[in-house]
């Protein structure tokens, strides 16, 4: 693997470093100001014009969709910025660095992973219809596949039923924690659920394509992470409640919904573990700020050597995950998301882990602000801590890592009788 970044990444590197320095950092007080104002007028809800502004500046800077795979414009006849995984995961790092910034280039989750799903398997109508506008970046989407009643970990338990009548498909089901569901603008949620129980298991659930100002549909509650509900994105609770569909909006066919949920989240967790890394990267330098200009004690906190002991970690872990998850992408781009699977599964245990641990240590460094609003740190180890649960708990990524580290040397000889050779000399 060539761990240099290609030059066309170096060049859009270059750019979103400037537009974060000019248009993102400056803005965060804004935002914060903005949504308290929404909140103080009953609108906490509606979107952030902090935001709204800056993506026609995105745009017209070239960085605009950076996220749309390469190999997806034949499929869908939509081009972003035809990047390879390995040339966007750095791209999505520093678009990490703030929670809300990669929205402001097209660029966050769950639009990216949805937008993908619906170039790689949706009909030219559900792509006229609803990829055009995502693109566009002037509708919203969400991904309803998580249930409160079964262990959605593993995607095979979803109960949601999707059952065909005539020409049309009839939902009934559950759903929570529906990432993008509060924002107004989200037109649309792609979901999942089961066409035929008596399948094989993998091919008894099906995704569909389901329009939310469909009669039915109930937006249940929003939910809050460590006190956070994320608007004016949030993360819902869903009923659907015999809401009818036309039968052409499934995807791909009945029994593939397994099928497109492995391939709409390997990508997905490339983009989360990057931004992870951004920001563990900017909790760092938070750190060493902080650390050099505080002075307890008749020295600064720089001169403790606990904090230089932390310092020198983060550093460590956060230069391994970061060429973990560039390996994974690299993986993805030249051999496939399938064989890639060991090292998604690595990213996913190892990113989300890193960066509480850092974020941890960045807040210890601040002391009580550094679990305030005053800095970013409590709400980046907020969403930190969520995504040690989304895309697949770490339990069961590890798991599944230990069964394919196992599997390795089970048919190998001397396996079923293996007898340590004596070492001497201890």
């Amino acid at each position: 693997m060539d761990f240099d970044y290609s030059p066309k990444t170096k060049e859009l590197q270059q750019k979103l470093l400037a537009f974060m320095d000019e248009h993102i950092y400056p803005n965060e007080k804004a935002y914060k100001e903005e949504l308290e104002a929404n909140t103080a007028a009953g609108k906490r809800w509606s979107p952030l014009q902090t935001i709204e502004k800056l993506k026609p500046i995105a745009r017209k800077k070239g960085l605009w969709n950076l996220f749309l795979p390469v190999d997806t414009a034949d499929a869908s006849g939509y081009t972003g910025a035809g990047l390879t995984n390995q040339e966007y995961a750095p791209l999505a790092e520093i678009m990490g660095r703030v929670v809300w910034a990669p929205e402001v280039f097209n660029c966050s989750a769950p639009d990216t992973g949805n937008m993908e799903t619906l170039a790689r398997y949706g009909s030219d109508d559900v792509k006229e219809r609803w990829l055009k506008p995502l693109l566009e970046g002037e509708i919203r989407s969400a991904f309803a596949m998580t249930e409160p009643a079964v262990a959605s970990s593993d995607a095979t338990n979803i109960e949601t039923r999707i059952e065909r009548d005539g020409d049309e498909y009839v939902i009934n089901g559950r759903k929570w924690w529906i990432s993008g569901a509060g924002d107004p603008r989200c037109k649309v949620y792609i979901t999942m659920g089961k066409t035929d129980p008596e399948a094989p298991r993998h091919s008894q659930q099906s995704m569909i394509v389901v329009p939310a100002d469909t009669p039915g549909i109930t937006v249940v509650r929003p939910l809050s992470v460590f006190g956070y509900d994320d608007a004016p994105h949030g993360h819902m609770e869903i009923l659907f409640d015999n809401v009818r569909v036309p039968a052409g909006n499934i995807l791909l066919g009945e029994g593939r919904g397994f099928e497109i949920a492995q391939g709409r989240l390997g990508p997905g967790r490339i983009h989360h573990c990057m931004r992870l890394i951004g920001q563990a990267e900017r909790a760092l330098e938070f750190m060493c700020r902080r650390a050099l200009t505080r002075t307890p004690f008749g020295k600064t906190i720089a001169q403790q050597t606990v904090t230089q002991e932390r310092i020198a970690e983060a550093r460590c872990r956060i230069d391994m995950a970061r060429l973990l998850t560039l390996k994974a992408a690299w993986m993805m781009d030249t051999v496939g998301n399938k064989i890639a699977k060991t090292e998604i599964a690595m990213i996913k245990v190892v990113a989300p882990s890193m960066a509480c641990q850092v974020l941890d240590w960045a807040m210890q460094v601040h002391g009580a602000g550094g679990l305030s609003e005053d800095f970013p740190l409590a709400y980046h180890y907020a969403n930190a801590r969520t995504l040690r649960f989304a895309d697949g708990p770490d339990e069961v990524h590890r798991n599944a890592i230990a069964k394919w580290e196992l599997g390795r040397y089970a048919d190998t000889p001397g396996s079923k009788d293996y007898d340590p050779p004596v070492t001497r000399g201890f």
